[in-house]
C-alpha cells in the first residue's frame, strides 16, 4: 500500500528546501568578509593608479 504524505506538510518542505538552495546561492556571491571586499578594493585602486601613471598623455584641460 501508498505512504499517505499530507500535502500541506510536503509543500512546506519543499518551499523551505528552494528557500535554503538560494541562500546557499547568496552567501558564495555576497558573503565575503568586510576585510576582505576593503583589501580588494584597496588593490583594485592600486593596480588603477599605477596604470594611470603610465599613460603617455594626460587628459588634463
Amino acid at each position: 500500500m501508498a505512504e499517505i504524505i499530507n500535502l500541506r506538510q510536503a509543500r512546506k518542505a519543499r518551499a523551505r528546501a528552494d528557500k535554503e538552495a538560494v541562500a546557499a546561492e547568496n552567501r558564495v556571491a555576497f558573503g565575503r568578509p568586510k576585510k576582505a571586499r576593503t583589501l580588494q578594493e584597496k588593490r583594485k585602486a592600486l593596480e588603477e593608479t599605477r596604470h594611470e601613471g603610465h599613460r603617455l598623455e594626460r587628459d588634463e584641460p
